[in-house]
């Protein structure tokens, strides 16, 4: 392989229904970093179909170039579809970097690639970088969490990794950035495809994503209960927050999954985040420990979350989380 024939930072951007995702905003902003330090350009790859006309979103959140493969074979989400026309794209662009949201389809779609390209994936990193030597260095949380481990791949291309939505932060959207759209017709081989979707069902929890809420009132292991969680409800409704929840609630049944904030869970990054009743293990932090602003009560004054807390208050939340609600109601 020679290594110089491959150059550029890549984001493969991620659609659902013709609407391009957070997390692929979030890619090009850190792809900007990282194709700076190296002297690169950006480049999104953009599947999907009647997509061509929202390119220019692409350019104005970062991205120098724009590499729309618009066909009807990627109006939805299917593994083989999308592998075939990935691994065209890169076989003809030969990009050093490319970056995937570690979303239920980027960590389908990226391990797929990495296999039929015979190169490396670092998955879920939190950290990217570039060293003084040039080299791509990713990080990740490695042994249940306990570490963090910071991987090369020095010997093959294209150097791939995923990133959790929230991680990384979008740039502020430019309406005067300039960048190249193309095309990109993939070739597609119909006798592998071998799904294809006969029904598409959606829920609508009335929920809004926690990874996108500007406040969080957060509650663990020491709010006990649902009656524990109704309370924090209140003070969320007073504050125009929405709760999430530790995993050690989300394992008793007391939490729904999609509002786990953690490593096996989601990365926030709110304004304001109330850590109430949790202890501060290094699995929650990883999820949340770029919040803005933290508030944390806990009865245990050596807890680990006040080591990061910008706000400590060491005393029982079932008599604190009621005061501070009534004390709200009166503003």
């Amino acid at each position: 392989m020679n290594k110089t024939e491959y150059k550029n930072v890549y984001v493969f951007v991620e659609q659902r229904d013709g609407v391009i995702q957070s997390v692929a905003l979030e890619l090009l902003g850190k792809a900007s970093e990282l194709a700076a330090a190296l002297n690169e350009r950006v480049v999104a790859l953009f599947p999907g179909y009647n997509i061509s006309k929202q390119a220019q979103t692409l350019v104005e959140y970062g991205a120098d170039e724009v590499v729309c493969m618009d066909a009807p074979e990627l109006k939805d989400y299917l593994t083989e579809q999308y592998s075939q026309a990935m691994y065209q794209a890169i076989m003809k662009f030969k990009p050093s970097i490319i970056l995937f949201g570690a979303t239920t389809i980027g960590r389908d779609l990226a391990p797929r690639l990495s296999a039929r390209l015979a190169t490396g994936l670092t998955a879920d990193c939190t950290k990217l970088e570039i060293s003084e030597e040039k080299e791509f260095l990713m990080t990740r949380p490695a042994f249940g969490g306990n570490l963090m481990a910071t991987i090369a791949c020095s010997d093959h291309r294209p150097q791939m990794s995923t990133v959790r939505p929230g991680v990384m932060q979008k740039f502020q959207r430019d309406a005067s950035r300039k960048g190249e759209i193309k095309s990109f017709a993939p070739s597609f081989d119909p006798s592998r495809f071998k799904v294809r979707i006969l029904e598409t069902v959606k829920e609508d929890k009335g929920k809004i994503d926690i990874t996108e809420a500007k406040i969080l009132v957060s509650g663990g292991r020491g709010v006990g209960c649902k009656e524990g969680f109704a309370k924090l409800q209140k003070l969320a409704d007073q504050l125009g927050a929405q709760v999430s929840s530790s995993r050690a609630m989300v394992d008793a049944g007391v939490m729904d999954h999609d509002l786990q904030v953690g490593q096996t869970g989601k990365t926030v990054r709110p304004d304001l985040y109330f850590a109430m009743g949790i202890s501060g293990a290094i699995q929650h932090l990883a999820g949340m420990e770029e919040s803005d602003y933290i508030v944390a009560v806990n009865k245990d004054k050596y807890a680990p979350i006040f080591n990061i807390a910008d706000l400590g208050i060491v005393g029982d939340l079932n008599k604190i989380v009621p005061l501070l609600t009534e004390r709200l109601s009166k503003e």
